[in-house]
């Protein structure tokens, strides 16, 4: 390489070293303008906690009865004697969780200061890693309580036995709140449910009751007899709310959340309509709620309008899709994908040629392959949670068939396809 051209060389890089450091600088100049005027301008939120799941207000409106009904069932924990066990279900977004949570609340505080021992153990089955074994319940149930169990290693009659021992250490009323139960039975069996309904026969001094929530009243259908009758002793329903009730939620949580006179007018009666279309989920209006704001927010915007509320719309229905997709059983995620990779040839499909497409997957997957007649009743289940719409078409004398095509968008389709794709290892 002669001189002139290492020289050349070196120029060059100089150069591109001065680019890219310029590049950087003004990059980071634009992020610093950025947080500069978020951190200068006045937040539109005075308390967006307020909004969340995790919030437990003081008041819950419009649950005055299922609150009153729930008291009146654990009340005898007040003299040490064990309430009978309670199934409540709902759909999503009706105020199960809340209000559970709410009356053990109140009802731990009450006895606080007396000589009652109660207190409360709160699962949720939905989570990964907390309730897919029955190990893993049980270690969870134990760490409630606060005993240290590990994440694995001891046979699982060992760690109920470290369950039972804990438990039964002192004489106390525990209540154990199993939320979304149906997920538990389907990853686990109905089994350890049997165990937590007769543990009292095994108990000397403590006393277990037993609150079962699910979205699901049929699952408890399908469960054993005995365990049946044992968690149903008392039953609560919890409807779902109307737009006039919802629009009163959010106008309780609004003026906590938000500071004064952000929230335009008509915004909480769009978005209760919103959520009552949605069988009544506050969750939902909530949501919708607080995703707007911080659209509004972004917007640099002085209030929260209708276009802010619209934009919040589409992200939460986007997000809502992509999270249903991720809870499904793996059969159901094989099913999906086979209909959103034949949708990129053909718009419309039917029955037969998905199932040719799903066995060809599961072949791949190295996944048992299901029956034409459970696909089937899969093709209902996904067509009921509103990812594809199936359509029965009569064909004359060759019989009716259905008409199957996916209902998500193709921007999502392409993203899902692509999660799936890796999940399934395909």
């Amino acid at each position: 390489m002669t001189d002139n051209q290492t020289s050349l060389d070196k120029k060059f890089k100089s150069e591109e070293d001065k680019k890219n450091t310029s590049e950087t600088k003004r990059e980071r100049d634009e992020l610093d303008d950025l947080f500069d005027d978020f951190v200068s301008k006045e937040s539109l939120f005075k308390d967006k906690d307020v909004l969340s799941l995790r919030h437990v207000p003081n008041t819950i409106p419009h649950r005055q009865k299922q609150i009153k009904k729930l008291g009146m069932i654990l009340a005898p924990a007040l003299r040490n004697d064990r309430p009978s066990n309670i199934f409540i279900y709902g759909k999503t977004g009706t105020g199960k969780t809340l209000c559970t949570l709410h009356t053990l609340n109140r009802i731990v505080e009450r006895v606080k200061d007396s000589d009652v021992n109660l207190t409360f153990a709160y699962l949720n089955c939905k989570l990964k890693k907390v309730a897919d074994t029955e190990y893993r319940i049980i270690a969870a149930l134990a760490k409630n309580l606060g005993e240290k169990v590990p994440a694995t290693g001891l046979p699982t009659d060992e760690v109920y036995n470290i369950f039972l021992k804990k438990l039964d250490e002192t004489e106390q009323v525990v209540i154990l709140v199993l939320d979304e139960i149906d997920r538990l039975v389907q990853k686990t069996g109905d089994e350890i449910l049997y165990t937590l309904t007769r543990i009292n026969s095994e108990l000397k001094r403590a006393k277990l009751c037993l609150i079962g929530i699910s979205n699901d009243v049929r699952f408890i259908e399908n469960i054993d007899p005995r365990v049946k009758s044992s968690l149903s002793e008392e039953e609560l329903i919890f409807p779902p709310y109307n737009a006039l009730e919802l629009k009163d939620i959010l106008s309780e949580r609004s003026e906590l959340a938000f500071t004064k006179d952000v929230i335009n007018s008509g915004v909480l009666a769009k978005c209760a309509a919103y959520a009552a279309k949605e069988h009544g989920d506050a969750r939902r209006a909530l949501d919708l709620l607080r995703v707007a704001g911080e659209v509004a927010e972004r917007a640099a915007a002085d209030s929260v309008e209708m276009e802010h509320i619209r934009e919040a719309e589409d992200k939460i229905e986007k997000n809502r899709i992509l999270e249903l997709v991720k809870t499904l059983p793996n059969q159901s995620k094989i099913l999906i994908y086979s209909i959103f990779f034949l949708n990129k040839q053909k718009h419309k499909l039917e029955t037969g040629e998905i199932y040719e497409a799903y066995a060809d997957l599961c072949k791949v997957n190295d996944t048992s392959i299901l029956t034409q007649r459970r696909i089937s009743d899969l093709i209902s289940e996904l067509d009921m949670l509103g990812l594809i719409n199936a359509r029965v078409i009569s064909k004359g004398r060759h019989g009716r068939t259905r008409e199957i095509y996916s209902t998500i968008p193709s921007d999502l389709t392409e993203i899902m396809s692509s999660e799936l794709r890796v999940e399934l290892m395909l």
